[in-house]
Formats: structure tokens, sequence, C-alpha cells
């Protein structure tokens, strides 16, 4: 299993993902998207998995000034959150090709389950 959560702040549900994790005793690596700069494959996949619409945090007050909000063609969505991932929604928790958005512990819970199958 390689768990990567890519992340804009310390917010609640990137919290509660870290400590998934970490009560599992499952390797992660944390990547503050404010740093790490998202690549157009890592985009695609996301928006691939999870629909490029889905990606765009309409809750933020940054994101609902911009006219990504208002704007459902997904190329013009991918170009925009390459150049301003602080419009995604977060946290993105990737585990190889699976990709989740958001706290979805039942999917977490599945693939810890699936990695201790493989290691028997």
């Amino acid at each position: 299993m390689n768990i990567q959560i890519y992340a804009l702040k310390k917010n609640f549900d990137t919290q509660k993902a870290e400590r998934f994790f970490k009560e599992r005793r499952v390797p992660y690596q944390l990547l503050d998207l404010k740093k790490h700069k998202l690549g157009q494959r890592e985009l695609q996949l996301f928006a691939r998995r999870l629909g490029a619409q889905n990606l765009v945090d309409r809750k933020s007050p940054e994101a609902l000034s911009h006219p990504i909000c208002y704007n459902d063609d997904p190329q013009y969505i991918l170009e925009t959150l390459a150049e301003n991932p602080r419009f995604l929604r977060t946290p993105i928790v990737r585990n190889g090709e699976q990709v989740t958005l958001g706290a979805d512990e039942k999917t977490w819970e599945a693939w810890v389950r699936d990695s201790a199958k493989g290691d028997k």
C-alpha cells in the first residue's frame, strides 16, 4: 500500500485521514499542495476517478469568487487547478490508482483489509 494524502491545510478531514492511517500503522506521505505542485497526470487521475467538477471546493469563499465554480468544462477546471491548487477540495487520498476525496473511512478500511490479505 502506498498512501499519499494531498492537503492544503490541516482541516478536520485531513486530520481524520492522518489519524486513520497512523492508528493502523500504515505509512503515508503528506503532500502539502502549497509546496507540492500537482502534475497533469495526477490531476487527470483525480478527474477520472472523482470527476473534475468534484475536485473544486465549492464551499470556499475564494473559489466561489472565481469562475472555476461556475464552469463545468473539465479541461478548464484541470488547467485552473494546475495553476491554482487552492481551489481544490481536500484531502485527496491516493493509494496507487485508487483515489478518495474527503474523509472516506469505508474505502480506506477496504484498502487496509485488502493490503493485509495480500501480506498473508
